[in-house]
Order: C-alpha cells, then structure tokens, then sequence
C-alpha cells in the first residue's frame, strides 16, 4: 500500500497565479496526474477543509490536506488457455471470452488476461508496467472479441500511434435492443464519466469527442443486429451511443435494462474485426473471430422473427 498523508500551504506562486489542483499536485509529488484525480474525485484532497474538484485554481494560502493511498499491484503469469488468432515477433491477436478482465485492477487481482499473456509469451511491451504489458488497447471485461497485444516496445508504439491516428480500425457486432431507425449512420458526442455515478460513463455537453459508425445488419420484431466501427475509443463508448440512441445493446444491465429477456452474463457485444498496418513490414493486415457461441444461439432463434434485412 502506498500512502501519501501530508498538509501543504500553498505559498511559492507568483503574484495573481492560479493553478489546477491536479496539476500541482503532480509537480511536487511523484504520483501521475491520473492517480492524484483519482485521488481527488475519491474525497482523499481537500482544500481550506472542502472537497474541490481536480480542476480547483488553487492560490497562495491555500491549505491543502492529502489522504491518498493505491494498492501496489502487479500481475503473476497464471496458466490460464488463450485464443491466439496470430502471431509474430511484434504482436499477436487474442480473442479475448466473455467474462475476462483485460488487466489487473483493484478487486481483480488474478485470472485476468494480462496474467494468461506472462505466462504464454516471453517478451511483452511495457515490461517497467506491472499490471498493463503488453496491452495496446482494452475491452470490457464483459465484452468478447480481438485484441492486439505488443510484443516490443517499437511494435506497441506503432499500434498506438495508429489507433491515435484512427488507421487501426477496430469492428464490433452488436444485438440492441428495438430497431435503429436508419440502416446506416455516424454519430458523434462528447462523452464523459458520470457526474453521479464515477463507474458509468455518459453523453455530456464536456467531454471527449466520441465517434461511433453504424450499419444495420439485420432487422427482428424487437431488435437489430448491428456493426458498429470505432473511430474514437473512448471507455463505454458503443454502450454509451447505443444508450444514447435509445437502443442499448441487449444483456447490458448498466446502460440499458435491468431486466433482460435472455439469461446473459453480460451484453452482446463482440469485436470481431481488426484492421491494422504491421509495425515492422508496413503490410495492411485485417484479422476476424467468429462470434461466440451463445451470441450465435440468440440470433438464430431471432430469425424465426426477422421482419426484413
């Protein structure tokens, strides 16, 4: 357990100078900028005895008064089957189940993918990071589909930089609920964590900007099946549009109902097409998975209702 308990007045600033309380607190600590507003939208910093926001312009004379505290994590190499779609000397595919956490976090310590990839591969980006090597880009732990893992360095900043750049294009197949009203679209918003709930993402007016295309696939009585193409990743961000569109994706409990028709251990929601350039060759490389097994059950049942395609 790290800890961080301390009262700092705030004295060195130059006349009339403000400055976000995050990013002070960043410069005379050793811990990231995201760690201190984890910290802060937790109740752990108060400035003058009141909870402020991260973004608090703080001033000479300001007390502030730490609490912080993380729990050390890192991942064990655990034996634990992987789906390996590809792989090379700079990264692999994995088809990642349903119902897998992509990295250690708090709560989810073990029997995440990252602890499966130490023990099936020597080499991984990222070794310094204890909980995340290897990881480029994550899905939701109950969310199936294709990952890229980095196996160097040079291979992981590559694929960053192409999902940054929007030239890893990354396909998603999705059942929602009730029937989109148009076949094709582009939908973009801002999307931001929940103001009243800090696990839950949502369209807001601040944000990041999120987009999100769409393709209807095929129509039933009471749902459609859809692609949806990323061309942003924001976290949530197909269930946040899904949501947002009135046609959350079925089985997702935390955007859409709460009481689902089919018995789902999570929502419908399947990455089942990567498309990227390799790192090395510059060849454009395209990987696909089929969908899972109980995915395809429901929609074949679904046929027996389909009203056009």
């Amino acid at each position: 357990m790290l800890e961080l308990n301390s009262e700092i007045v705030v004295s060195e600033l130059e006349d009339n100078e403000k400055i976000r309380l995050d990013i002070y607190l960043t410069s005379i600590t050793d811990w990231t900028r995201s760690q201190i507003k984890l910290q802060i939208d937790s109740g752990r910093a108060t400035v003058n005895g009141k909870n402020v926001k991260a973004g608090y312009l703080i001033k000479n004379g300001d007390l502030i008064t730490l609490k912080f505290y993380k729990e050390e994590m890192s991942a064990e190499p655990e034996n634990i089957p992987l789906d390996i779609i590809y792989e090379d000397e700079d990264f692999a595919i994995i088809n990642k189940p349903q119902g897998m956490v992509v990295h250690p976090a708090p709560g989810s310590y073990s029997h995440t993918l990252v602890n499966a990839l130490l023990y099936h591969f020597d080499k991984l980006s990222n070794n310094n990071d204890k909980i995340r090597p290897g990881i480029v880009h994550r899905i939701d732990k109950d969310t199936s589909g294709l990952l890229v893992v980095a196996k160097n360095d040079k291979a992981h900043l590559s694929l960053s930089k192409q999902i940054a750049n929007h030239t890893c294009f990354r396909h998603y197949l999705a059942l929602l609920e009730g029937n989109l009203k148009d076949n094709t679209g582009r939908v973009e918003t801002c999307i931001s964590r929940s103001t009243t709930d800090r696990k839950i993402m949502c369209v807001s007016s601040t944000g990041k900007i999120a987009i999100t295309h769409y393709n209807v696939l095929e129509r039933f009585k009471d749902f459609c099946f859809v692609e949806f193409v990323l061309e942003t990743g924001r976290t949530h961000q197909i269930r946040v549009h899904a949501k947002y569109f009135g046609h959350p994706i079925v089985g997702d409990k935390t955007y859409g109902s709460k009481n689902q028709k089919f018995k789902l251990n999570g929502q419908l929601l399947h990455a089942y097409k990567l498309e990227l350039t390799h790192p090395t060759t510059g060849e454009r490389l395209t990987f696909e998975c089929e969908l899972p097994k109980h995915f395809k059950n429901i929609l074949s049942n679904l046929k027996k209702t389909q009203i056009y395609n």
